[in-house]
């Protein structure tokens, strides 16, 4: 039953991804249509109402701010809910505004709200990528530091038993170990240090590879030397886990000062520009 459970799963994520990927390409054949075509106007008729329902849209998006920190509101549904709907909103509001402007500029003062729009669309994605890397799943619960660092600790006293045969290949996960999670950098060099680890953890793990075939001589001993390598990888593994995910806590953090106060930056452009439309 499980397994049936796990194959229905499978094929549900899989249409899910498909009917995701058709209702993207359709959106792109219908904004190069538009856009090529003069089937309205943004300012009359179908494009007044595009622009309408995107910006209504937009506006809801404060809701899941308030949301989190008005009191009374904090009993409306589970905030899971909410973000899943600020997520969604997030996206379609846009899209009808991209299609109210026929993906062309007019005054200035639509230009603006339109690009701090862009803005705002594009820093809620990046805050989606880094949102996924800091929690088990997009709407499930809150990964933690301390559970990383408890599954570290746990194969660090694995390692120390089991490759004390292989004194070389200690050292090097103790140095890389502490070079990944106590080192201090710069900004600079910690984002450097970050975007390469999945380079260095592999050019690692190829070494101690090497190290451990060549205590081992060379032909003998497979088995113990296959289990050696899998015990190294799993633990490199963990502790890419806890610097990464340190170092997207921080980003996530960073990213969430700076995406509020674009988002009512967003919100007041656009009411000017409806206001400035429907007064000239």
């Amino acid at each position: 039953m499980i397994k049936g459970d796990g194959l229905l799963s499978k094929v549900g994520n899989t249409l899910n991804r498909l009917v995701m990927i058709l209702l993207i390409v359709a959106a792109i054949w219908l904004g190069w249509k538009v856009a090529h075509g003069h089937y309205y106007k943004p300012g009359v008729g179908l494009g007044y109402n595009l622009g309408l329902a995107g910006g209504l849209l937009m506006l809801t998006l404060l809701l899941y701010s308030f949301r989190k920190h008005i009191t009374f509101m904090q009993k409306l549904g589970k905030l899971k809910y909410w973000f899943r709907l600020h997520m969604k909103l997030g996206v379609l509001g846009p899209t009808l505004v991209l299609f109210h402007t026929t993906f062309r500029l007019g005054s200035l003062n639509a230009s603006v709200a339109f690009y701090c729009m862009l803005l705002v669309a594009g820093s809620g994605l990046i805050g989606r990528f880094v949102y996924t890397r800091i929690h088990k799943g997009l709407y499930g619960s809150r990964s933690t530091l301390k559970e990383a660092r408890a599954e570290l600790v746990g194969s660090s006293g694995e390692v120390k038993s089991r490759l004390h045969f292989f004194p070389n290949v200690e050292k090097w996960l103790a140095d890389f170990e502490h070079e990944a999670l106590e080192a201090k950098r710069g900004f600079f060099a910690g984002i450097w240090y970050f975007l390469s680890f999945d380079i260095r953890r592999m050019l690692l793990l190829r070494r101690c590879g090497r190290e451990i075939h060549q205590v081992l001589s060379a032909g003998r001993m497979k088995d113990v030397e296959k289990e050696a390598k899998q015990l190294v990888e799993r633990y490199l593994l963990q502790i890419q886990t806890v610097a990464q995910f340190k170092k997207f806590e921080q980003i996530f953090s960073a990213w969430h000062i700076l995406h509020i106060p674009l988002m009512y930056m967003m919100v007041a452009t656009a009411i000017f520009h409806v206001i400035w439309v429907h007064m000239y």
